[in-house]
């Protein structure tokens, strides 16, 4: 299948918004990766990272690698870490991550829609935070690449956010009872500036559980497994907010309006 931009679609986001500060100062794990310097994970890479059950000999993919942290967790298990990034600033600080370490490694500019490998070359290949930056028509070619080169059995693991059904059904009734609480300053009209307002310029394509099972399952992926997690909420606001939000996050059909995080596991 060509890689060639579909006629009538959107075009790609230029790289360029994509800066050391953007990296630094608002890319998911930012804030862990300042702290530590890059020793340990955010709260959600680490739980997206568990997924993928990395074990030493293994080699993995990282498409979207940032600053490099998951590279270098990968090659301190002991397997061969590969990142790619299509953002020279995220080349840079993967680099500057990797710089003393002395695992099996290789960090690379390149576009997630032209895999600069050969087929099935990879036990995992990994997208964290980085499905909601493509068009739905790269996500599919980025989809197809990546089923290209996993070896047979092996697994892509996806975490993205936020969980599109939030943003649309049950973020305005949030912001609806936020507001009546005084708090409205705190939740824009625009979901997508929730928290990080750059998200507006970078966030294009957020999933549901079933757009994104729907999207594997079109590249060609078996056993898909797919699901929605939330952020820990410690939130003191009284027993009545406690209920109603153990409710929103933890029952069905309403956790899958207000959990947040969507996770995917799917096999070559």
């Amino acid at each position: 299948m060509s890689n060639a931009r579909p006629q009538g679609n959107q075009a790609p986001l230029p790289s360029e918004l994509y800066d050391e500060a953007y990296f630094l100062t608002a890319c998911e794990g930012y804030d862990e990766f300042l702290r530590t310097e890059g020793e340990h994970l955010s709260r959600r890479l680490r739980q997206a990272f568990a997924f993928a059950a990395v074990e030493a000999g293994m080699t993995v993919l990282d498409i979207g690698c940032g600053r490099g942290e998951i590279v270098r967790h990968v090659v301190r298990i002991g397997a061969r870490g590969f990142g790619i990034d299509y953002a020279q600033a995220a080349v840079r600080l993967s680099q500057r991550t990797m710089h003393n370490e002395t695992g099996v490694y290789g960090i690379a500019r390149a576009n997630a829609r032209h895999l600069p490998f050969a087929d099935a070359q990879f036990d995992r290949v990994l997208m964290f935070d980085v499905v909601e930056h493509l068009q739905p028509w790269e996500l599919e070619v980025t989809l197809q690449e990546a089923k290209r080169v996993l070896k047979p059995g092996g697994q892509i693991v996806i975490h993205t956010a936020p969980n599109r059904w939030y943003d649309v059904y049950a973020y305005p009734l949030v912001r609806t009872v936020r507001t009546i609480m005084g708090q409205g300053k705190h939740y824009p009209r625009n979901p997508r500036a929730l928290n990080v307002a750059v998200n507006t310029e970078v966030h294009v394509n957020e999933q549901d559980m079933w757009r994104l099972r729907r999207h594997l399952q079109r590249a060609g992926f078996k056993d898909v497994r797919v699901w929605l997690d939330t952020p820990p909420q410690n939130r003191q606001e009284g027993a009545l907010m406690a209920a109603l939000r153990h409710i929103a996050f933890r029952w069905v059909p309403f956790a899958w309006f207000f959990q947040r995080e969507v996770f995917a596991v799917a096999r070559r």
